[in-house]
């Protein structure tokens, strides 16, 4: 059943040692092979993210992340943990707003336990009562913990008030009022319902042989594969499908916090992840503040002093996304980092980038993909969340060239594009009321 990656019509090769297979019951098994590394990595990926979760819903896939490690009908809590002591490796999972992934990390000889161990959290924990109550304090501590850094709130405060009522809009870690109504019934409903082999696929990089790897997983996982049915197929990326558009709703979102600094969001929907234009889009965020001689960095910090952190970030999901910059400075200056930050904005949206700032940008994401791909952990989350959002793997070869690729023009297209659109701004900082702003936020209210 072993197959190369089969790349899209008129793409690249994949990467030698790329390796894919579907089992049955639609699990994906994707392995790269990574000579002269004694390690692996090793991820169980599932298409459910915060988006898909209903109001009574809201934080349940996050609420699992933590319920799954609490024991199985073959492992308790501590054993689960000792056993992962014991050879040196590192368990955990990450929730985010349209995929779970619970990952290990171990030595190559160790990578028996490590799809056992993982097969055996995600297909077959017990989520029992008095876990549910235990980790329920846990994540309200966690809620609590966010509310108390301002970088976090203020992500979601800005997630908020550009998709509104849209499922992205919501909080991946759920509201404090819905944990506390979480039942035991709904977080097992929801993981018995969404957590099937279709939604799958296992990644994994290092020293590893891909057939070795799909026979651990194919024993690890056989009884989930059966409740699917053998007949299975996996489920397809998300599409695009009806692309989002911003309500009417206000722009302007604050958060009184009695915080030394002000912290700002402000941003612009952006493109979606299928968008051929996403390279370019990557490429305007680089120039804008994605390093030490981005335009923001040096008229915010290095020209005129006004913050020590600022820097412009893209968030790409199946049919919505976001361009935002941040900075936090002295509330008194954040008049004037506002008024800077539109202006780069509107500069980049009227003239373009320079040739120097253009060339500077992809020799900045040539280099940041491929240093960045120089462990294994990296690698497996390359492979699983290309799987994910495209069906396919992509060659560092092909990204690279796609990177290159880009044109000035290509990058002023999308900047007058997305910067014709009305900007959305949150606020987290000592000001009792929106009239406490400066003007260059008050007129986005």
């Amino acid at each position: 059943m072993t197959s190369l990656v089969t790349p899209g019509a008129g793409a690249a090769a994949p990467a030698p040692g790329v390796s894919r297979t579907d089992l049955p019951g639609g699990v994906r098994v994707v392995t790269e092979t990574v000579p002269g590394v004694r390690s692996v990595s090793l991820g169980i990926w599932i298409a459910i993210g915060s988006r898909d979760e209903t109001s009574e819903q809201a934080g349940a896939a996050h609420y699992l992340e933590h319920l799954l490690f609490k024991g199985t009908a073959r492992r308790t809590a501590a054993g689960i943990a000792e056993e992962m002591d014991a050879v040196g490796g590192e368990l955990n999972a990450f929730t985010a707003k349209e995929h779970t992934c619970y990952y290990a990390h171990v030595l190559d000889t160790d990578l028996p336990l490590a799809v056992d161990v993982l097969a055996d959290v995600v297909t077959d924990a017990q989520l029992a009562h008095t876990d549910v109550e235990l980790e329920r304090g846990v994540v309200l501590e966690e809620i609590a913990m966010r509310d108390d850094d301002p970088e976090d709130l203020l992500g979601e405060l800005f997630d908020a008030t550009l998709f509104g009522d849209h499922p992205l809009g919501r909080p991946v870690i759920g509201s404090e009022e819905s944990i506390r109504g979480m039942s035991r019934e709904t977080l097992y409903e929801f993981w018995r319902g969404e957590y099937t082999t279709p939604r799958m696929i296992v990644a994994a990089a290092g020293n590893l042989a891909h057939n070795h790897v799909v026979d651990l997983v194919g024993t690890a996982l056989a009884r989930a594969a059966e409740r699917a049915g053998a007949d299975a197929r996996p489920v397809p990326p998300r599409t695009a499908g009806t692309r989002f558009t911003p309500g009417a709703g206000p722009r302007l979102a604050l958060h009184t916090e009695d915080t030394e600094q002000a912290h700002l969001l402000l941003g612009v929907p952006a493109l979606d992840r299928h968008d051929p234009r996403r390279t370019a889009l990557a490429v305007l965020n680089t120039a804008l503040g994605g390093g030490l001689s981005s335009r923001l960095f040096q008229q915010v910090r290095e020209q005129r002093g006004l913050a020590y952190s600022v820097y412009s970030s893209i968030a790409t999901y199946a049919d919505a996304g976001s361009l935002s910059v941040y900075a936090g400075c002295a509330p008194e200056r954040l008049g004037e980092v506002v008024g800077v930050a539109r202006d780069v904005l509107a500069g980049v949206a009227a003239d373009g980038l320079t040739p120097a700032e253009l060339a500077r940008a992809q020799g900045s994401m040539r280099g940041g993909l491929v240093l960045g791909l120089e462990d294994t952990s990296s690698r497996m989350n390359r492979l699983g969340r290309s799987e994910l959002d495209h069906g396919r793997q992509r060659s560092i070869t092909e990204s690279l060239e796609r990177i290159s690729a880009v044109t000035g023009e290509d990058v002023a297209a999308v900047a007058a594009e997305l910067f014709a659109a009305p900007l959305t701004a949150a606020v987290v900082g000592p000001y009792d009321d929106e009239d406490d702003l400066p003007a260059a936020l008050r007129d986005l209210a």
